[in-house]
């Protein structure tokens, strides 16, 4: 079951506890799993904004939901990005196709240690 979800062009701070007791009560009202599209068109890219979209996909998770962003801009997903969160938000392009969770570019790949020994040192304090 899908629930529609929008946040509007400026979030403050103090918004965020009724935006999420909000998406809590449309939950509440539904039965069984599903998707939360959350429209964040109108959304100034902030700090505040994505806090917000944290918290209310932590909501949408903890009523067993997906919640994913429709109408993110690339200044929006740019903040993502920046705050070190470009793989937290599922979003949906313009044709409803799913954006890869790493907006911009593949993640790198490093090689895993192999035998990694942790020495100690003879003029180390014991522990």
């Amino acid at each position: 079951m899908t629930v529609l979800f929008a946040v509007g062009a400026r979030v403050t701070r103090a918004d965020i506890p009724c935006l999420c007791a909000d998406l809590a009560g449309l939950l509440r009202a539904r039965d069984g799993p599903g998707d939360v599209l959350c429209d964040v068109t109108a959304v100034a890219p902030s700090v505040v904004t994505v806090e917000a979209l944290a918290r209310l996909r932590m909501t949408a998770g903890r009523h067993g939901h997906r919640f994913v962003l429709t109408g993110a801009g690339a200044d929006l997903l740019g903040v993502f990005a920046l705050m070190g969160l470009g793989g937290f938000f599922a979003a949906l392009d313009e044709s409803g196709g799913l954006l890869s969770r790493e907006p911009f570019g593949e993640p790198e790949q490093w090689e895993q240690p192999l035998g990694v020994e942790e020495v100690v040192d003879a003029g180390d304090p014991p522990v």
